[in-house]
């Protein structure tokens, strides 16, 4: 089966601006639709709490005719339009979905954040990992998230394997990206959110892309926006994951970032596994 995750910021806007940014977006959607996945996992909407419009409807099915799919927006007691993950899957796929709420702090919970979709013999899961944010003032929450969101794929994996794909947030390894040295107190490489995604992994996970290219150097899922020449000098973080439960590790034939062209900000990344 195959699947892609992307982080688009703003599907919103992906589909109902004529910016130079959402034409961008919208060539990115066009690449995504021709890798034909089972599964499509999209991060970081920014839909109304009511979901998607007339608009966004009639959009998604012009990009994916073959395609159902479930969203999950920020909810009141969240910011309006924050956050929000919607799934995309193939048309006959026997699925059942949850939105688990996994008993994080502050409004966490609330911002739509993960779904989960149940097949025959495993789980699809994906997340947009809160943001330590400026100055790490979420730092503290976050560490709680990182528990409790392991906390929720380990109880999925005692019953079937996990595929767990999405925005982590986090640069794992000091070959995640370019410029460690200068990132230690950066939301997404402190120490903190970096042991957080040790003590994942520990419980049971691997890490798709680096199990296949234990030493790829340059290989990021994202460029900062604000920083026009970030992408022309992949001065990228790896942020974007697919893991899988450790028993599905020899099943994997391919995890990698699908390219996004000149557009900054998060590229899709692809995985390719035998279920």
């Amino acid at each position: 089966m195959k699947f892609i995750s992307w982080n688009i910021d703003s599907l919103n806007a992906a589909l109902t601006s004529d910016s130079n940014r959402a034409i961008m977006s919208r060539l990115v959607l066009d690449t995504i639709a021709r890798e034909d996945a089972d599964v499509i996992a999209i991060q970081e909407t920014k839909l109304p709490y009511g979901g998607p419009s007339k608009k966004h409807k009639e959009k998604l099915a012009e990009y994916f005719p073959d395609y159902d799919y479930y969203w999950l927006s920020s909810q009141e007691g969240a910011k309006k339009s924050y956050a929000g993950t919607m799934t995309l899957y193939k048309k006959g796929l026997d699925v059942e979905v949850d939105f688990p709420k996994i008993g994080a702090p502050d409004t966490m919970d609330l911002e739509g954040r993960i779904i989960t979709l149940e097949f025959e013999d495993f789980y699809f899961t994906h997340v947009y990992t809160p943001n330590a944010g400026n100055s790490l003032k979420r730092l503290d929450d976050r560490q709680v998230w990182d528990k409790v969101y392991g906390d929720y794929l380990s109880n999925l994996d005692t019953n079937k394997p996990v595929i767990a794909a999405g925005d982590f947030n986090v640069a794992h390894e000091e070959i995640d990206l370019a410029h460690p040295d200068n990132n230690h107190m950066s939301a997404g490489f402190t120490d903190e959110e970096r042991q957080g995604f040790t003590n994942l992994l520990d419980r049971g996970f691997v890490d798709t892309f680096r199990y296949l290219n234990p030493d790829a150097v340059g290989k990021y899922t994202w460029w900062a926006q604000r920083v026009k020449t970030s992408k022309i000098n992949n001065s990228g973080w790896r942020i974007d994951y697919f893991l899988v439960s450790d028993r599905l590790k020899e099943r994997i034939v391919r995890s990698d970032m699908i390219d996004s062209g000149d557009r900054q900000d998060h590229t899709p990344i692809l995985l390719e596994i035998n279920l």
